[in-house]
């Protein structure tokens, strides 16, 4: 398999264009309703507001996942945290079926979740997603496949 051109970026974009229409979606309807309803006091339109700004953060945040490769490594965002990898730090990709999402084992014999590359919606996708990421670690580090 050829490895993509760097740098690249993994993105469940499908998953990611959901979350974000259904967080808009119902930031739009609690905001709606909030207005309309004669019966609800300033406190109760400025709770359902929030409420629904809140439901958009969270749809937010669940849809920021994302692996981007460089030159110089791997950079795996999933929910709350960010980190940078050399490549020679990465000694196997994998997505074994039923996994949610990539596991990178990692040369200090600990692994770590990608959720960039995630079979949710667009399993495919996943599936050339990660036999990408598995072709660049083994072009730039010491990365070795499995199957």
């Amino acid at each position: 398999m050829s490895t993509p051109e760097l740098p690249v970026t993994f993105r469940p974009t499908r998953t990611r264009v959901v979350l974000l229409s259904i967080g808009g979606a119902l930031l739009a309807v609690l905001t709606a309703l909030s207005l309309m309803l004669e019966s609800f006091t300033t406190g109760d339109r400025i709770t359902f507001i929030c409420t629904g700004l809140l439901g958009l953060g969270v749809l937010g945040l669940l849809s920021r996942p994302k692996v981007v490769a460089t030159e110089d490594g791997v950079t795996v965002t999933n929910l709350t945290t960010t980190r940078r990898l050399a490549w020679p730090q990465i000694v196997r990709v994998n997505l074994r079926a039923g996994d949610p999402w990539v596991y990178l084992d990692l040369s200090d014999g600990t692994s770590l979740p990608a959720m960039g590359i995630q079979t949710g919606i667009a399993k495919q996708q996943a599936i050339a997603d990660a036999r990408a990421l598995r072709a660049l670690a083994e072009a730039h580090g010491t990365g070795r496949s499995t199957t």
